[in-house]
C-alpha cells in the first residue's frame, strides 16, 4: 500500500458540494471530491499498486489541465487503469455540478 500526495495550482472554478463516485474493488477505484478554498488543489492517492508516482502525476496533470478547478480530492485505488482514473475524476466533477 502506498499513499501519494500532490498539489496543483487551484483553478477559478469551485466545487459546489462533496461527492463520491466509484467503489474500491479489484481493478477499480473510489474518488472523493470536495470544495477547496485555497490557492492549491490537494490530491491524496492511496493505492495498492506501489511505484507508479510518475503515472499518477501524468494522470492528474491531464485532469487539472482540462479543468480549471479548485478541489480537494481523495482517491482510493484498487489497481485501476489510467483511463478509469480519468473517467472517475470526470464523473466526480460532473456530479459535483448537479
Amino acid at each position: 500500500m502506498e499513499t501519494l500526495h500532490f498539489e496543483f495550482r487551484a483553478g477559478r472554478q469551485f466545487i459546489q458540494r462533496r461527492v463520491q463516485v466509484g467503489v474500491v474493488a479489484s481493478g477499480n477505484l473510489e474518488v472523493l471530491l470536495e470544495p477547496e478554498f485555497s490557492p492549491v488543489s490537494k490530491v491524496r492517492v492511496r493505492t495498492s499498486v506501489v511505484g507508479y508516482r510518475e503515472e499518477w502525476t501524468a494522470i492528474l496533470r491531464t485532469f487539472f489541465g482540462r479543468h480549471d478547478v479548485a478541489a480537494a480530492i481523495e482517491i482510493n485505488d484498487g489497481g485501476a487503469s489510467p483511463p478509469i482514473v480519468l473517467l472517475r475524476l470526470e464523473q466526480a466533477l460532473e456530479e459535483s455540478r448537479k
